[in-house]
């Protein structure tokens, strides 16, 4: 006879920054969308430092439905830290990472689920439509994906979130994991592990404003692409080469044809064209390998990487 007790644990994970308005509906929807599954179902809700209710309403679900756990930080420490914090909390035989604002369907979770019965350890959810992102946000995301699977070696896949399922075995790999700069997309690919697919339609956001900007958008960008490669710094080491080459096979030039010829070659415009332009070569060099070093200044501090203010359930 099976108890509830022998049905495997699901924890569905949500980093929450700002949602007061729609967590009725979230819970709501979630709610029917895993009434069905044969498991055990646990809501891990992370409170990101938000500066509205949600907090508040989470403690009132939290009173209504046992299911839902509320982990709140001490302030906004960003979605990717926020996220590990769920996972740091998430008791699961298997892990479903899910946004608040119902882009992604906790209908797909049920997919998931069934693959996951399969036998696949990671079954990641991809976008086969991207609703609610214009079309500005949807040629960047290409480009990022693009240029990240050049640069690095672990590439990731395209159009695939943060919304996927993971075994218990994966979600610990992910968690032993120690750097202080996460770039999650990255470290759930790095893990490994026996992986497929499922595809769903990418729905719009049902309340509130999306809190990522352009700005934000492409310091994230340029995170993910600094923890997962040293190609940028090779890269610039292959130009200062190559100039160097250039500056000495020019600077010959120069002097054989002044030996030769018996006069100076004028020209203040080149000289200062050239020296401008070194500069600015030297200054984006600079710059990559400023990137570099903030991050390991970051590492060696060993800050935890995030506060919990306050549990509930877990």
């Amino acid at each position: 006879m099976t108890t509830d007790e022998d049905r495997p644990l699901l924890s569905l994970v949500v980093p929450m920054y700002n949602e007061e308005d729609g967590l009725d509906a979230f819970f709501a929807r979630i709610f029917r969308a895993v009434e069905h599954l044969p498991a055990r179902v646990e809501i891990v809700c992370v409170d990101d430092g938000s500066a509205d209710g949600t907090l508040g309403a989470l403690r009132k679900h939290r009173e209504k439905n046992a299911a839902v756990k509320v982990v709140a930080l001490s302030r906004n420490f960003g979605k990717d830290i926020a996220l590990t914090a769920g996972l740091d909390h998430a008791a699961g035989d298997a892990v479903v990472p899910l946004d608040a604002d119902l882009q992604d369907p906790p209908e797909v979770v049920a997919d998931l689920f069934a693959k996951w019965r399969e036998g696949y350890e990671v079954v990641e959810a991809r976008r086969a439509t991207r609703g609610g992102d214009s079309f500005t946000k949807r040629k960047t995301a290409g480009w990022f994906y693009r240029i990240f699977n050049l640069l690095s070696n672990q590439p990731i896949p395209e159009n695939v979130g943060d919304f996927r399922l993971m075994d218990r075995k994966v979600a610990e790999a992910v968690r032993r994991m120690p750097e202080a700069n996460r770039f999650m997309k990255g470290l759930f690919a790095w893990v490994g592990f026996r992986r497929t697919t499922v595809e769903y339609n990418r729905g719009d956001r049902t309340e509130g404003t999306t809190k990522w900007n352009y700005w934000k958008l492409f310091n994230f960008a340029v995170d993910g692409i600094v923890a997962f490669s040293s190609l940028p710094l090779r890269i610039w080491s292959y130009i200062g080469f190559a100039v160097s080459g250039f500056s000495f096979l020019y600077g010959s030039f120069l002097i054989l044809r002044t030996l030769l010829l018996g006069r100076d070659v004028p020209g203040y415009a080149s000289i200062m064209t050239v020296m401008l332009f070194l500069g600015g070569i030297q200054l984006i060099s600079l710059g990559v390998i400023g990137e570099y070093i903030g991050r390991i200044h970051e590492e060696v501090k060993r800050r935890p990487l995030y506060i919990v203010r306050e549990k509930h359930g877990v």
